[in-house]
């Protein structure tokens, strides 16, 4: 039997004050635009582990992480988000080989007409509403790309 199943993206939203660290991409899809630190999971690994080696490919840096803040399913593609609150310790960021550019943003910088996903949108927006919130926020799109 071979079954088909949803691949998992994991990521973070590190925070660093009231600001949030974003990465251009360079690659496809949606090179160029802004993007949380994420990608697939890796076989052998948790979602922490996972979430947590995204963002050192990415931005080069190591987080704490907070909790799980995001699901958020992508149903044309079979995927499914987890995307994690992170606390950036320090400053010591750079853009890693999938990224062309690593920034902090506050929350009137952030460039929502330039970030690659909706699943960008909907995590940034729903921190922004709240960044208090201790729940889970689960999110769903029917985005295509």
């Amino acid at each position: 039997t071979h079954y088909q199943n949803p691949k998992i993206v994991v990521g973070c939203l590190p925070i660093y004050e009231d600001k949030v660290l974003l990465c251009r991409r360079s690659i496809e899809p949606r090179k160029g635009c802004w993007n949380l630190p994420a990608g697939f999971m890796e076989n052998g690994e948790t979602v922490e582990d996972g979430a947590k080696r995204e963002v050192w490919e990415e931005v080069c840096a190591k987080v704490e992480l907070d909790r799980l803040f995001i699901v958020y399913n992508i149903m044309h593609v079979n995927q499914v988000y987890m995307i994690f609150l992170a606390k950036l310790p320090n400053l010591n960021f750079a853009a890693g080989d999938e990224t062309t550019e690593v920034k902090l943003f506050s929350k009137q910088e952030i460039p929502f007409d330039e970030l690659a996903f909706e699943s960008n949108k909907f995590t940034l927006s729903s921190y922004f509403e709240n960044p208090d919130y201790q729940g889970i926020k689960f999110g769903r799109s029917t985005e295509s790309y």
